[in-house]
């Protein structure tokens, strides 16, 4: 059996019709790093087909396994549990709408090689209308992280993060939240646990045909205090 050196871990919620044209991209910037990967997905509970579209491409992905949530959990838990199961000495994750372009994956696999333990997404706007509102969440969100953590990663939230498994799973085992929150959390420990993270710099272009599972205003309310909770749990 040929050892995995690559896994990367799809979480799935409500995907709708642009999914498996995005895995059929993904899979073809796969197949052009020349290393041995799987793909884990990670359904969690979805409403629309989703379940039945990830069970469609098990048949027809040979490396290509899945877990399916018995309720919804969030983005974090799906990520957690992916890298748990992941194989890979580099294992990753992406959005899978990939409004961030799958064909940064090899960029964020050479930093990993080049020493990195964790490569981070820093995502930089189409200068659009459709975009705006985006930017400006972000934006936000990088400010008051800032302000409060002071950590030295401009874009803890972008949903495009790659590690060296054995560096992250002792950090994964302290990371409690299983929502949105979840990216901030790992990013903090990380950076405390003296991990060396680099940050790779992406384009995002927000896609119309397919609608976002982040609900702006419920999830950023959610974010702040969850924020304020962490930092005074965490004495910072």
């Amino acid at each position: 059996m040929t050892k995995v050196y690559l896994t990367l871990v799809i979480p799935c919620y409500n995907e709708g019709p642009t999914f498996a044209g995005s895995i059929k991209k993904i899979i073809s910037v796969l197949e052009k790093t020349k290393k041995s990967w799987e793909i884990i997905f990670v359904e969690d509970k979805s409403t629309d087909q989703t379940k039945d579209l990830v069970e469609e491409l098990l048949g027809k992905i040979e490396n290509a396994s899945a877990i399916f949530h018995n309720r919804n959990q969030g983005r974090g838990k799906s990520v957690s549990d992916g890298i748990l199961k992941a194989k890979g000495e580099i294992c990753g994750f992406l959005d899978v709408d990939l409004e961030v372009s799958a064909d940064y994956i090899p960029l964020f696999v050479t930093e990993v090689e080049n020493g990195a333990d964790m490569a981070v997404g820093k995502r930089f706007y189409e200068q659009t209308s459709s975009s705006i509102g985006r930017y400006i969440a972000s934006k936000a969100y990088a400010r008051i992280v800032k302000i409060t953590l002071n950590l030295p990663i401009s874009d803890t939230e972008a949903g495009y993060k790659f590690f060296r498994r054995r560096s992250i799973l002792p950090i994964l085992a302290k990371t409690k939240d299983h929502g949105w929150f979840w990216d901030t959390e790992i990013c903090a420990r990380a950076v405390w646990a003296g991990l060396k993270i680099s940050q790779v710099p992406v384009l995002f272009v927000k896609r119309a045909d397919k609608k976002s599972t982040v609900k702006v205003i419920g999830d950023s309310l959610d974010y702040f205090v969850k924020l304020i909770q962490f930092r005074r749990q965490n004495g910072r």
